[in-house]
């Protein structure tokens, strides 16, 4: 009880720090996780459509995830230096994954019948595409989106590393004067917002799944 109460009044002492830091991290996760989607939605769907080089793709995207992401964000920092780009950079790595594994899915999900379909009322390829597959595989596309910004929402805690702000600042801090406090201060909202990204888009995934059926 009595470090509940230190912890919550360093937070309610540092409230402005813990905000600035709580926006700067968003940022973070929301440029990270938007440059993701720009490139990896068209990659999903290339994967779908030319099944030649799908095993490049999704090779290249799983190699990428498995590079410890310390390490990513220390290569990264060698090409584009400390701070604010190379820790978007690093997150738009980690988040490709999941987004252009679950647009290949999703696109490849819908089922062969309702392809022909669209193929007999006159459609050509690419209308198919953007009238049937797409609007088809949006559940799939939320599910990896979802998984994509807990994942960017847990690496941005490194970004103090190399010199980026965001609530690992708090914890990188804490673990330096091997304060408890601190690191509580900084790991509890960075798990909020996890929880919070992680329970919005979970319902709007439901959403579209129901809209589709």
């Amino acid at each position: 009880m009595e470090f509940i109460t230190e912890l919550l009044s360093y937070m309610a002492e540092n409230k402005e720090n813990l905000l600035q830091y709580t926006f700067d991290h968003i940022l973070m996760v929301i440029y990270g996780i938007g440059m993701a989607i720009a490139v990896g939605v068209p990659l999903g769907i290339l994967a779908a459509r030319y099944e030649k080089i799908a095993p490049f793709i999704l090779s290249t995207v799983n190699v990428i995830q498995i590079i410890p992401s310390l390490a990513m964000l220390a290569i990264l920092m060698i090409y584009f230096g400390l701070g604010f780009t190379t820790a978007v950079i690093g997150l738009f790595f980690y988040s490709l994954l999941p987004i252009v594994r679950n647009t290949y899915v999703g696109v490849k999900e819908v089922s062969p019948n309702l392809l022909e379909a669209g193929k007999g009322l006159g459609m050509t390829g690419l209308q198919v595409l953007r009238k049937v597959q797409l609007p088809l595989s949006i559940p799939f596309f939320m599910a990896g989106l979802r998984v994509a910004s807990v994942i960017a929402v847990g690496v941005a805690c490194i970004a103090p590393y190399i010199g980026a702000d965001g609530l690992g600042r708090e914890i990188v801090s804490g673990i330096s004067l091997r304060s408890e406090i601190k690191i509580y201060a900084g790991a509890i909202p960075a798990a909020l917002l996890a929880i919070f990204a992680d329970t919005i888009l979970g319902f709007m995934e439901r959403r579209t799944k129901k809209r589709i059926v």
